[in-house]
């Protein structure tokens, strides 16, 4: 019987990649703190995950292609970087810079967190695979 190992691994795959990404934009702010009119950008992890599970949020529009050789609307796009958004700061900076050193580090340690998280399930899911597939 075949399996379709997606479903097997479930959300973990998708939220783990997104995870990654969001690190690497809040470490981008991190390095950018002194940075002159630098704006600080994150993503709604929320949305991206729905939308990396193929669920579009409510309010989306999506085009609809009429004939089957039509390129996709989001072809070749990065579905992240399409959903990065400025941060509202709280209290920014006299030289434009939006980047709070204190909330980008609670962020990166939350976002950490849940990676790590993602993975502990991800590896559960993992073994138990494996532990099916050998018969134990």
């Amino acid at each position: 019987m075949p399996i379709n190992i997606d479903s097997a691994l479930g959300i973990h795959a998708d939220a783990l990649a997104l995870h990654s990404r969001r690190a690497e934009v809040l470490a981008n702010n991190l390095a950018n703190a002194d940075t002159p009119h630098y704006k600080a950008r994150d993503f709604d992890f929320k949305s991206a995950l729905a939308q990396a599970q193929g669920q579009s949020p409510i309010n989306s529009v999506r085009l609809v292609a009429t004939q089957p050789g039509h390129i996709a609307a989001n072809a070749g796009a990065n579905r992240i970087d399409a959903e990065l958004q400025y941060r509202i700061p709280s209290q920014p900076a006299l030289d434009g810079n939006t980047v709070d050193t204190q909330i980008e580090q609670a962020e990166f340690t939350q976002n950490a967190i849940q990676y790590q998280t993602s993975l502990t399930f991800l590896s559960g899911k993992i073994r138990g695979l494996l532990t099916a597939i050998r018969g134990d």
